[in-house]
């Protein structure tokens, strides 16, 4: 089930290493400098014309006070960002702000906030790709262009097995549409489809037959909705995750009874999941009324659960996600596309953000259970195409 991780701990930013602090970030604390490792070496405290940036290497600060005194961007953001900030008005007073760097699958990332401000940066040579700042008289966040997908996927893989090559346990749509709504759709793993890499199949099986390009593109083929990229993680990375964040505050609606996972019995009421048990809940489809449907409602709430807490957390705790997911995931997302996309999950309405689940009839082929679409799920993938399911 380790996909909803994908969202669950990283595109939605998980929480940050010190809850204590307002926002996530402790105003003392080190961030790293955005080496591939996510170490903590060589990061400054740079003060110069009244301009404060705690935690971020030189460079870095240099490109925020340069934002904040009205230079040119022209060179130093990408368009999109450079066209949200080319109105702005120049700060008045002094600046202070914080910095968090991590990496993405190698390449530096960083959110800078100062007050209310959002600065979302990608380095070695640092680069402003996002953000919004109401200080500045920049009235929309930079976040990319229109509605945005993401495919979260989680691999079967066992021990000694390939994570990319392997049946994907789990298939969620992250979508946000760019004007505060979002939504999580699942995929039941049974629905027999076109598969990209040809014939019919499970729609799991595309990722043993091509790797999670071809999980994406068959996902893309069978919704329609144009799918940027995917994550993917197997289950150890996934229960890592997890407790490396903290676990997952969540209210189970019904307990469950996780027959793969010795019968482990999650409760229903509020609790924080652990790892394990996160997993446990989100992998269960046997005892479940609905079989593999419930299962994907329940990743679905995994995922909302995680939201609540990464929103909590606030985006300075995104670059700490992003690097804990680097070292047991994969992705072909640039940092900017997966910067940018988790920290517009934090612009989201928690009232505009809705959840569905991709159903249809049961029936066999090859001797085989399976699921096939119907109207429903058309109607689902319809009603997602402006990404939102609220």
């Amino acid at each position: 089930m380790a996909g909803v991780t994908a969202v669950a701990a990283l595109a939605l930013g998980a929480c940050s290493s010190d809850p204590a602090a307002p926002g996530g970030a402790s105003p003392t604390s080190s961030a790293a400098t955005g080496s591939p490792d996510g170490s903590t070496s060589g990061t400054t405290s740079t003060t110069a014309g009244g301009a404060r940036v705690e935690g971020a290497p030189a460079p870095l600060a240099a490109l925020v006070r340069s934002l904040y005194a009205g230079g040119d961007l022209t060179r130093t953001a990408s368009p999109t960002a450079a066209a949200a900030l080319k109105a702005r008005r120049a700060a008045t007073g002094s600046l202070d702000a914080t910095a968090k760097v991590g990496s993405w699958m190698g390449t530096p990332v960083a959110v800078v906030t100062s007050g209310d401000d959002v600065t979302l940066a990608v380095g070695p040579t640092w680069k402003v790709v996002g953000g919004w700042w109401p200080s500045l008289g920049v009235s929309k966040p930079s976040l990319g262009a229109g509605p945005r997908f993401v495919l979260a996927i989680g691999s079967d893989a066992r021990p000694g097995q390939p994570l990319e090559r392997t049946r994907a346990d789990v298939l969620q749509v992250i979508g946000v549409d760019g004007k505060g709504g979002g939504g999580v759709m699942g995929m039941a793993r049974d629905l027999y489809v076109p598969l990209s890499t040809g014939g019919r199949g499970k729609i799991n099986s595309a990722m043993v037959f091509g790797g999670p390009k071809a999980q994406v593109s068959t996902v893309r083929n069978v919704t329609g909705l144009p799918i940027q990229g995917y994550v993917v993680l197997g289950f150890t990375g996934f229960t890592k995750i997890v407790d490396d964040q903290g676990g997952i505050p969540i209210v189970v609606p019904k307990t469950v009874v996780a027959s793969h996972a010795r019968n482990m019995v999650i409760k229903a009421g509020p609790q924080t999941l652990t790892g394990k048990q996160a997993l446990a809940y989100a992998r269960e489809r046997k005892t479940l009324p609905d079989g593999d449907f419930g299962r994907s409602r329940h990743q679905g709430e995994v995922i909302l659960a995680s939201a609540v807490k990464a929103k909590l957390a606030g985006p300075i705790a995104i670059p700490s996600a992003l690097t804990s997911f680097s070292k047991v995931g994969k992705s072909n997302l640039t940092a900017e596309q997966i910067l940018t996309f988790t920290a517009g999950l934090h612009q989201l309405s928690p009232l505009k953000v809705g959840r569905g689940v991709a159903k249809g009839a049961f029936g066999t082929a090859g001797g085989q259970s399976i699921v096939v679409l119907g109207n429903e799920a058309r109607r689902l993938f319809a009603q997602f195409r402006d990404g939102n399911l609220a």
